[in-house]
């Protein structure tokens, strides 16, 4: 199981001093969220600070877009460091070609699912993504409770990604911590997004290690 420890639950003071923590702790990725206060009513992180952040870190940066008219922010991120780019299936009428538009610039695809959006909406998109993100929780907020009822949508993706011997990543955000990681990874998850588990814990690169521990990583 791949752990992608959340910044957006990282002291932005110290923030350098935590993506290193997690790099050392062995977290191959780094879930970047970013919003623009319309598709969710937070403001986060933009591409300025992906730009100050990729040099200090080699990990894969996972960038999560929560914006209306993503297609306008995929360059931006690439050009910035982006390896992964997530654009909501919700946010535009145009998601195919915006995920198009992340493949050109070389960087992994991802399409990102609500809570209540279902997974039979992503039949024409599997063959051409690198990665499925289901959200575990509603978007735009840290330290929420884990949707258990995001199991079976798990599942259900995971069947059709063995029955169409397709190899796209299945990632899982929010709520995520050791007990939660263990049902998502046995439901089919291969990523694993973790923010208020990881640093609001006493030591999150213990915290980190005890991920990796759970799911026989």
């Amino acid at each position: 199981m791949k752990i992608a420890p959340s910044i957006l639950s990282a002291d932005f003071a110290n923030l350098q001093k935590d993506v290193e923590i997690t790099a050392q702790a062995g977290a191959e990725y780094l879930h970047i969220d970013i919003m623009d206060g319309h598709f969710v009513p937070n403001l986060s992180f933009g591409e300025p600070i992906l730009k100050a952040l990729r040099p200090h870190s080699k990990q894969i940066f996972d960038c999560h877009l929560m914006v209306d008219n993503p297609e306008d922010y995929i360059a931006i991120l690439a050009e910035a460091g982006a390896d992964v780019i997530g654009v909501h299936y919700e946010a535009t009428p145009h998601i195919y070609r915006v995920l198009q538009q992340i493949k050109e610039t070389g960087c992994k695809a991802e399409v990102v699912i609500n809570p209540g959006t279902p997974v039979t909406v992503l039949t024409d998109l599997l063959e051409v993504v690198d990665a499925v993100l289901i959200m575990t929780v509603n978007p735009g907020f840290g330290g929420q409770k884990f949707l258990p009822g995001m199991l079976s949508k798990i599942k259900e993706l995971n069947q059709i990604k063995k029955d169409r011997k397709l190899g796209f990543e299945i990632e899982v955000d929010g709520g995520i911590n050791d007990k939660t990681i263990i049902e998502c990874q046995q439901a089919g998850a291969t990523v694993a997004v973790a923010g208020s588990f990881v640093f609001n814990s006493a030591n999150p690169s213990a915290t980190i290690q005890l991920l990796h521990e759970v799911t026989g990583d």
